[in-house]
């Protein structure tokens, strides 16, 4: 297939659309990193034209991965409404972004047309969108999901609570914890990334965290986020509590090999939370993602790492998960250089989350080498909310010690709160204002004092 356009006075020519797709996305690092990227942006224009006169249908035909080859492929097509696909197939993307843009089209319509497409389409269109394109598709869908409480509700706003120590000391994640909670974080998920990742491990700190959020009956869910396989084990080894299932994915079904899973694995595990774990549910799954993942493990099938993104989600939708989470500047560089690479890939993963009709935060993110500092990461946290984000994470100080990268810490999400009129999840909400941490929605001068959990 050659599809090709006159541009600037100059005939481009590509040879599939695979090519068309990946030269048609925004400058990225790890795409260059592939080879596969636009040697210019004339070229990455005239991808964008070409691609803006493709139907769904050429997209849809085209997956990243053959339907053969490839579980996720399999999942992601399987799962299409192919009565709501017949409404749609015949549009450009061109045509289905300016549908989506619509003043008319409401967050309802779009979440009835998600039913319809593939992951391949979700990034086609996100493509061609400017970054306020993204900002304001995405404000229009409501997601939400149930574990023990409910997020994404219009108003709300919730932050993860991630205690992370460089010895997984109990005493250190309880501090951490006490501080997060007393700051309003947590309302997501109370979830820690172990050092250990034993199933003795896990299982001690699920306990612990089991212990203090029943003790001071916090209305959240909590998870630690070891391997799928060591979770499930610590559960029906030592008896720990499982609410949250946590599990990295990949948008081919190599880069999940590589993360060692398959989709039976990821099933089974959500089945067992769902009989056995403590949760209410029936929303019992946590996912994290991020671009480029496959690319590292050589699972990208020489596609661009949006649309490897993008089949993450179409991945996840088939297991209805509670959150869904970009870890967006964590790999590196390598993948996105700097902070305009950063903010616009934060951007798209939230947009794309929302258009394939999950649950979608973001870790709004880092590395110490990458060319970003914390203010590039407020932007993008403060765009993120503007976009109907559902949560982005509370760290220390924004320093996860543990993981040596730098994200938002436990003042951001109260601020941002704050700025765009947001409240926490509704029984964390009540929560903070029984315990004295918060009033009206605000923050009182008792925030921060972690030295409340130790007077009882």
């Amino acid at each position: 297939m050659i599809l090709k356009t006159k541009l600037f006075g100059h005939t481009y020519e590509f040879g599939s659309v695979r090519e068309v797709m990946a030269k048609a996305n925004e400058e990225k690092s790890g795409d260059k990193l592939a080879g596969i990227a636009a040697e210019s942006a004339e070229e990455r224009v005239a991808a964008k034209y070409v691609l803006s006169n493709l139907t769904l249908n050429d997209l849809r035909n085209n997956p990243a991965v053959p339907y053969e080859e490839d579980e996720v492929t399999r999942i992601i097509q399987d799962d299409v409404n192919e009565s709501i696909f017949g409404e749609h197939k015949n549009k450009t993307v061109a045509e289905f972004r300016e549908w989506l843009l619509d003043i008319e089209t409401s967050g309802d319509m779009i979440k009835r047309a998600s039913r319809g497409i593939t992951s391949e389409i979700v990034s086609g269109v996100a493509k061609l969108m400017s970054n306020l394109d993204l900002v304001y598709g995405a404000k229009k869908i409501e997601i939400t999901a149930h574990c023990n409480t409910t997020i994404g509700k219009e108003g709300t706003f919730s932050a993860r609570l991630q205690p992370n120590n460089t010895t997984d000391d109990p005493k250190g994640i309880l501090a951490s914890t006490m501080e997060g909670f007393s700051l309003g974080c947590g309302d997501a998920v109370l979830g820690l990334n172990p050092v250990d990742d034993s199933v003795e491990s896990v299982a001690r700190i699920l306990k612990q965290f089991y212990e203090f959020r029943n003790k001071w009956e916090i209305p959240t869910q909590i998870c630690v986020l070891a391997h799928v396989t060591t979770q499930i084990e610590a559960a029906k080894k030592l008896d720990a509590p499982i609410e949250l299932v946590f599990q990295s994915i990949a948008g081919s079904q190599k880069g999940n090999e590589a993360f060692g899973i398959d989709a039976n694995m990821i099933e089974e595990a959500r089945q067992y939370a769902l009989k056995e774990g403590k949760a209410d549910g029936p929303n019992v799954m946590y996912f994290e993602t991020g671009q480029g993942s496959e690319l590292s493990s050589e699972a990208h099938n020489d596609w661009d790492q949006l649309t490897m993104e993008a089949r993450c989600y179409g991945f996840a939708k088939r297991y209805n998960p509670f959150l869904v989470n970009t870890v967006v500047g964590f790999i590196g560089p390598e993948y996105l250089y700097d902070s305009k690479q950063v903010i616009r890939a934060g951007l798209e993963d939230h947009f794309m989350g929302k258009l394939t009709g999950i649950s979608m935060g973001c870790d709004a993110c880092y590395t110490n080498h990458m060319k970003a500092d914390q203010n590039d990461i407020e932007n993008l946290a403060t765009l993120l909310v503007a976009a109907g984000c559902n949560y982005i994470m509370g760290v220390p100080q924004g320093d996860d010690c543990m993981l040596m990268y730098q994200c938002t810490g436990y003042h951001e999400a109260a601020a941002l709160r704050e700025v765009f009129g947001l409240r926490p999840i509704e029984e964390f909400d009540r929560w903070l204002e029984k315990m004295g941490f918060s009033k009206d929605g605000k923050l009182t001068p008792l925030a921060g004092d972690a030295s409340v959990f130790l007077r009882k």
